[in-house]
């Protein structure tokens, strides 16, 4: 691994399904590997790089999450809560190193035709749906990730930026997003 205080982007791009099925039907430590690798691999990865960072007052990190963290998915239990963490993370992370320098993105890299995928589409007929209506290849993730990595919209650290939305158009529109509080989970009541 590179010295940590050398780093200027970091790309926590780890993921498996974990196990597929109901939650209860699931071993138990198999549903925790999923944890393990989604949301405490990207923790520590963070850890590390952090005190080069901040004593540098810059860098970027970028913590490839999913859609599937903002709704629950029948038989992806472990997946998509380790996402909706990870979602999370990064918004914790933003709050706390905006005095810093230092800005954090979730993103939604698309339905990419990975092993995880192709794992998870014979056994969770969502996942083919997605497939069907919309495969993307791995450029688009990247492209958003070069963006990200930028600085155009270092404004917007925090956020969950998506392959589907125009990342550019965004953060031309930074204060509605932020007015808004767009782009985060939040807990939305009646009143």
């Amino acid at each position: 691994m590179s010295n940590r205080n050398s780093v200027d982007l970091l790309v926590n791009n780890a993921g498996v399904a974990g196990p597929l099925g109901q939650f209860w039907a699931n071993d138990p430590g198999d549903w925790w590997h999923a944890q393990e690798v989604n949301r405490r691999g990207p923790m520590l990865c963070c850890h590390y790089v952090l005190p080069g960072m901040i004593a540098r007052k810059r860098g970027r990190i970028v913590n490839v999450a999913s859609l599937a963290g903002c709704q629950a998915v029948p038989d992806l239990s472990a997946y998509v809560i380790s996402k909706t963490a990870l979602i999370r993370l990064s918004e914790q992370l933003a709050v706390e190193l905006q005095p810093h320098g230092v800005v954090v993105f979730a993103i939604h890299p698309g339905t990419v035709r990975t092993a995880m995928v192709e794992q998870a589409r014979k056994k969770v007929p969502l996942v083919q749906a997605m497939l069907d209506a919309k495969e993307v290849t791995p450029d688009p993730a990247a492209d958003l990730i070069l963006f990200l990595a930028s600085g155009r919209a270092d404004r917007l650290t925090g956020r969950f930026f998506s392959v589907d939305e125009d990342a550019e158009e965004i953060a031309r529109r930074a204060s509605d997003v932020l007015d808004k509080d767009l782009l985060s989970l939040r807990r939305r009541s009646l009143n």
